[in-house]
């Protein structure tokens, strides 16, 4: 009986990675015990949007073998490394992510911010570090302004442990300097900055590290995509095409020869405003159309089109991201959906290197 069943699972297709649920190895602990079939599918992302459509069709051909059998689904995961190379103090961090823009103010550090919350509640281990080292906005938005990260010696030399807030783990150059002190560094200095807050931070073990970039292409961006490992980058836009010319720079610095990181996909932000009276209309304030252009051109998937929601910066100035307020659904509801579609790029990813 259990060869029919592995062999009704066979049947069962993963559309990202091209090949059934047995020969990659997703079906573990089958058990048959009288008329019930139990078995657990290993996820590669405990942010897989397609759970609900493998529990199905498991159960569908299971009960082409016997239809009175009483099929049992219980889901794991396990994400694989995509990391172009496993450097020693980041052996733990599985997926390094960037999210970058062409340019400030199209909502970069929220979308950062909120992915990494929202992955975080679908159970996955989470990481979030702010890059902007002269801007860095991540404190404010995540409310541990004033918090500093406590100190572990390892080997006799100073090592620092993230502050946890809402299950992430956050590092920024924000929480070593008072917030009234500017940062006035130059290049050398920003990297080697970068590279020490990146370096001297204990990860542990990460499933995602989300790291948001400073907008547009610079020194910050170069030392992370040729020293650090580096798996993708995700890009934020805006709808307006005058903010193409930007964000098209940025993405041909990602695919520039010894970087070639890759675009897991778009992201655009503020696409369409919703009033909340009246639901079910879409009022496109700053035009559309640019993320879609983007997408087409790299061939890479367009993967959200977050609407402009009242109130979202008002909430993330006070410490409160739009993943920890429960009065905006909406936004809410974007944020899982973009998780979910970034994390099966990320396995996508993975299964190429192999």
């Amino acid at each position: 009986m259990k060869d029919k069943i592995l062999k009704a699972l066979s049947n069962v297709i993963d559309p990202d990675l091209k090949d059934n649920l047995v020969k990659l190895k997703m079906i573990d602990k089958l058990k048959i015990e009288g008329n019930e079939v139990s078995f657990t599918i290993i996820l590669t992302t405990p942010a897989c949007p397609m759970k609900n459509m493998f529990k199905e069709e498991c159960a569908k051909y299971i009960k082409e073998v016997d239809p009175n059998l009483v099929v049992k689904v219980d889901f794991d995961s396990k994400v694989e490394h995509t990391q172009r190379e496993n450097m020693e103090k980041m052996a733990g961090v599985k997926n390094m992510i960037a999210v970058a823009s062409g340019k400030g103010g199209v909502g970069k550090s929220t979308v950062a911010v909120n992915l990494a919350l929202a992955l975080a509640e679908f159970g996955a281990k989470v990481g979030l570090l702010d890059a902007d080292m002269n801007g860095p906005s991540i404190p404010v938005m995540m409310g541990i302004e004033g918090v500093q990260p406590a100190v572990k010696v390892i080997d006799g030399k100073n090592m620092m442990l993230p502050i946890e807030k809402y299950g992430v783990k956050i590092m920024s150059l924000g929480s070593l300097v008072p917030q009234d002190k500017p940062i006035v560094w130059r290049g050398p200095m920003l990297s080697n900055g970068l590279s020490q807050l990146i370096l001297d931070t204990i990860w542990d073990d990460l499933d995602y590290l989300i790291v948001d970039l400073p907008p547009g292409t610079g020194d910050i961006h170069i030392t992370l995509c040729q020293n650090m490992p580096l798996s993708a980058a995700l890009i934020v836009t805006t709808p307006q095409k005058v903010s193409l010319t930007d964000t098209l720079k940025t993405i041909e610095m990602f695919k520039i020869d010894k970087i070639e990181i890759p675009i897991a996909g778009i992201v655009e932000n503020m696409s369409y405003f919703t009033p909340a009276e009246l639901p079910d209309n879409k009022y496109y304030l700053f035009g559309k159309g640019a993320g879609e252009t983007l997408a087409n051109r790299y061939k890479v998937p367009l993967l959200g089109q977050l609407p402009l929601v009242m109130g979202v910066s008002d909430k993330s100035d006070i410490g409160t991201p739009v993943m920890k307020d429960d009065s905006n659904k909406i936004m809410q509801d974007s944020f899982r959906e973009l998780a979910q579609k970034m994390a099966q790029q990320i396995s996508i990813i993975s299964a190429q290197k192999k």
